[in-house]
């Protein structure tokens, strides 16, 4: 790790499991903190999330690497008598600590801030809830489709008028929670390097689903009237909707009012400027319907490529609907850093998805796959001061597990 990476010499214990705290860990790392995945001796159960549907099918073991990539590997068993002083010189190592452990179980595993602060008052204690420290449900167990998407009022809007609540797609709260619990972990350390102490940081799966839910939250607080659900057929404004073009592609079309007249005559429809009933922003919006019926017609007679043409040359703002396998072969990820190498995973597995942001004129660690089980044991212990003999000895007991080849 070069001296040009912003956390080179951070050292970041990931006890986490899942899905969000490992992908704050994971930013870290991009950055080019070393990063220690402790994971219980059957394995973080994410290792196996791909065989499990509604998972896309894959032979390479594509979220594990994703959410675990450059990282070392320690298999310990945190219930076990001898990993106690394991887990205590791991927490006077490390600089950031990570844990996502329902807090009934932290209490019994003394994994709890003030357990382990005790040996490190330096240390950042990232905690991650899927429903907050406090209240009736603060020990429930949460995914983020359950906590970030469902019970935020996110999934209530994500859908049309008439359909039911839809699966959300799995990990995206996740991701949104992950970028939300590494700012936390960041302002603490620059708490720290201006006061020399740690901090206990936190965030929530509800707490991040609801801040992305946040205009729609802000307008209930203020007893707002809500418009229906989305009908795509009558929706509040035909100028933001979705339309389909004769090459069956969907674009998503934002047109501001100051558009509309070049608009018109760019589609061939001049006749629309004196249509009492598409007069302005107000009556457009009382004849929703009546437009967007027309403009189905009119996207519906020429293919993507000849709208793309038609709304860049006016400015127009759209985005086209793509699915992942598409999204893909967009140039602009490659040439963003969005999408990167992936050294050493093997298969067709060669390319992963970076954190979402840079920092211009720093380069992030090249993303190396995740540790296999338990892969780093030794080499962590010894770093942590055990020698060959008292490695042996917790291998016996059954604190480590024996590395996966």
């Amino acid at each position: 790790m070069g001296a040009d990476n912003i956390f080179s010499g951070l050292r970041v214990v990931d006890l986490a499991s899942f899905i969000a705290g490992p992908s704050a860990a994971v930013i870290l790392g991009d950055f080019g903190a070393d990063v220690v995945k402790v994971e219980p001796p059957t394995g973080d159960p994410w290792r196996m999330a791909y065989k499990i549907p509604p998972q896309p099918r894959a032979h390479d073991n594509y979220p594990w690497h994703l959410n675990n990539r450059n990282k070392r590997g320690l298999a310990l068993d945190l219930k076990s008598p001898a990993a106690g002083e394991i887990l205590e010189r791991l927490v006077k190592w490390a600089d950031v600590l990570i844990v996502n452990t329902p807090h009934p179980a932290r209490k019994k595993l003394k994994l709890e801030y003030d357990d382990v602060a005790q040996w490190n008052p330096r240390l950042i204690y990232a905690d991650l809830t899927g429903y907050g420290e406090k209240g009736p449900d603060a020990d429930l167990p949460g995914f983020d489709i359950t906590a970030y998407w469902a019970r935020s009022g996110l999934l209530s809007l994500t859908r049309d008028a008439g359909a039911p609540p839809t699966f959300p797609v799995t990990g995206s709260g996740d991701h949104a929670t992950a970028t939300g619990l590494f700012a936390a972990i960041a302002t603490a350390l620059y708490r720290r390097e201006r006061t020399g102490r740690g901090s206990y940081v936190t965030t929530s799966l509800i707490a991040e689903g609801v801040w992305s839910c946040g205009v729609s939250v802000q307008a209930a607080l203020c007893d707002a009237t809500f418009f229906p659900l989305h009908d795509r057929q009558s929706p509040p404004n035909a100028a933001m909707n979705l339309y389909r073009t004769a090459d069956d592609s969907w674009l998503m079309l934002v047109m501001l009012p100051p558009k509309w007249p070049a608009f018109i005559t760019a589609i061939g429809r001049d006749d629309l400027a004196s249509d009492a009933r598409f007069a302005d922003p107000a009556t457009q919006a009382a004849n929703a319907a009546a437009l967007t019926a027309i403009l189905d017609e009119v996207f519906a007679s020429q293919p993507l490529a000849h709208w793309r043409e038609v709304l860049d040359h006016l400015g127009i703002t759209y985005g086209v609907v793509r699915a992942p396998n598409e999204v893909i072969r967009d140039p602009q990820l490659r040439e963003n850093d969005v999408v990167v190498p992936l050294e050493g995973a093997g298969g067709k597995l060669t390319s992963t998805i970076s954190s979402p942001f840079r920092v211009h004129d720093v380069a992030k660690v090249p993303a190396k796959r995740a540790p296999e089980l338990g892969e780093h044991n030794e080499e962590i212990l010894s770093q942590l001061g055990f020698d060959a003999n008292a490695i042996v000895a917790l291998r016996a007991s059954g604190a480590i597990s024996t590395p996966k080849k």
